[in-house]
């Protein structure tokens, strides 16, 4: 009957002494009979299936009885609320006087609706889940691919590039590993602990190396060993509590871009705490400003100040000499371009497709940018010169060939070296501590 109930009648009981249950069905029955007439008599009706059993829950306590009567009716709603009215006229159960009361009546169908509706909102949110679109599932497949590049180093959690890279960067454990792989990085190798094994201290004495450690006192302790055991160039830290293996992309990233020299953090009681009171060049922030500025003054904001004045004063002597000058040369301009409308003319530029055409474009032309490109010397990616650092280290595709109009420095060089690029075209060097010998380095003079 319960199955096919439409209905559910449930009452209140409470009885004046102690009752069991089959008193309470026992007054039920006996009460109800013939006040409602055949066709709604309780016997008949369950004999025929029109109602389910009479489900009694009672307990005492104090000398009296409570409890709930719950009767399942497949009868139409007049006829289950009339059934349902009459049980509130019985008034004993067993010896003890007693009161029934009818607190509600429930739709079956309607509770089973909620439930569908419900269940239904939970398996759409499940299948929702798994419907991925086009952008995630390629992100999905690379992030697969990358963590199943993971290789070893004699023994040592790796990515595939530690073994022919001239720049690396040693980690923590296996996760650290995992993690840059993610984000591209492929040429990390794992200490597994704060025992650095041989190997990697041999490691870091033929490369350009930077250690990348969490944030906490694990990380400053695996850097002084470092130090006494290998020679390692540049320090990074995660975030103060952080570790490597927790960071999002712009965070590793970031964390990167502000390494500092292994000098600037030698010696000191707490290298993580030192690189993140540091910019990135290992020089702490300036002190704030007072209302008293030449009481505070270092030499260094003296110099700075002076060369302030004194590019000052060269932007007013230029601006100075323009005015006078320019009636004398508004003849001139006209014809220096006239003579570079005709050079232009006769004299086209290389091929963009080559590097000698990219190379003149960049570096020849004084474009101040720098300029990424792919395996077939197609650009894919720009940025102004003075970004070099971040346009390499963020780009999503590893670049073979970079063009730079400007002078490559050693961290632009370290992290061309750590993302794998092939080779780097500047319009000048700069001095190197280390130079990885994996990148070949041309300078724009020589195409």
């Amino acid at each position: 009957m319960q199955d096919s109930a439409k209905y559910l009648i449930h009452a209140d009981v409470v009885a004046d002494g102690v009752v069991e249950r089959s008193d309470v069905v026992g007054a039920v029955f006996g009460q109800t009979e013939g006040l409602l007439g055949s066709e709604l008599d309780l016997r008949a009706l369950q004999e025929s299936s029109k109602v389910g059993r009479i489900d009694v829950e009672i307990q005492s306590e104090g000398g009296r009885s409570y409890g709930e009567a719950t009767i399942a009716s497949g009868l139409d709603k007049v006829e289950t609320a009339i059934l349902a009215a009459a049980l509130e006229t019985i008034d004993r159960v067993g010896p003890c006087r007693a009161d029934f009361q009818v607190t509600k009546l429930e739709d079956v169908r309607a509770a089973k609706r909620r439930e569908i509706v419900k269940r239904a909102t939970d398996l759409l949110a499940e299948f929702e889940g798994e419907v991925a679109r086009s952008a995630d599932l390629i992100e999905e497949v690379r992030q697969a691919v990358r963590v199943e590049d993971i290789t070893e180093y004699e023994g040592l959690p790796a990515g595939p590039r530690v073994s022919d890279s001239d720049a690396i960067i040693v980690v923590e454990g296996r996760a650290d590993v995992l993690q840059l792989l993610k984000y591209g990085i492929k040429n990390a190798v794992a200490v597994e602990g704060t025992d650095v094994p041989q190997p990697v201290a041999d490691l870091t004495r033929e490369r350009t190396v930077t250690a990348f450690l969490d944030g906490d006192r694990g990380g400053d302790l695996i850097l002084k060993e470092l130090q006494q055991v290998g020679d390692v160039d540049y320090a990074a830290f995660a975030p103060e509590h952080r570790s490597v293996e927790d960071l999002a992309r712009d965070e590793v990233m970031a964390a990167l871009r502000e390494k500092v020299p292994m000098e600037s953090v030698a010696g000191a009681s707490s290298p993580h705490e030192t690189v993140a009171a540091t910019d990135g060049s290992a020089r702490p922030a300036p002190p704030e400003a007072t209302d008293d500025p030449q009481s505070t003054a270092t030499p260094e904001t003296a110099d700075t100040a002076s060369a302030d004045r004194s590019a000052e004063d060269a932007t007013t002597e230029a601006d100075t000499i323009e005015d006078t000058t320019d009636d004398d040369t508004a003849a001139t301009t006209d014809a220096a371009d006239e003579s570079t409308d005709d050079e232009s003319a006769t004299d086209a530029p290389a091929d963009p497709e080559t590097l000698a055409g990219h190379v003149q474009a960049v570096v020849d032309a004084n474009s101040g940018t720098v300029v990424l490109l792919d395996g077939e010397f197609r650009e894919f990616a720009s940025a102004p010169a003075s970004e070099a650092f971040d346009a390499v280290a963020d780009a999503d595709v590893t670049p073979t060939t970079v063009v730079l109009d400007g002078e490559l420095d050693q961290r632009v060089l370290d992290v061309a070296a750590q993302r794998g690029v092939e080779q780097i075209v500047p319009h000048s060097t700069g001095e190197f501590v280390k130079q990885p010998t994996g990148v070949r380095i041309r300078t724009a003079d020589q195409f």
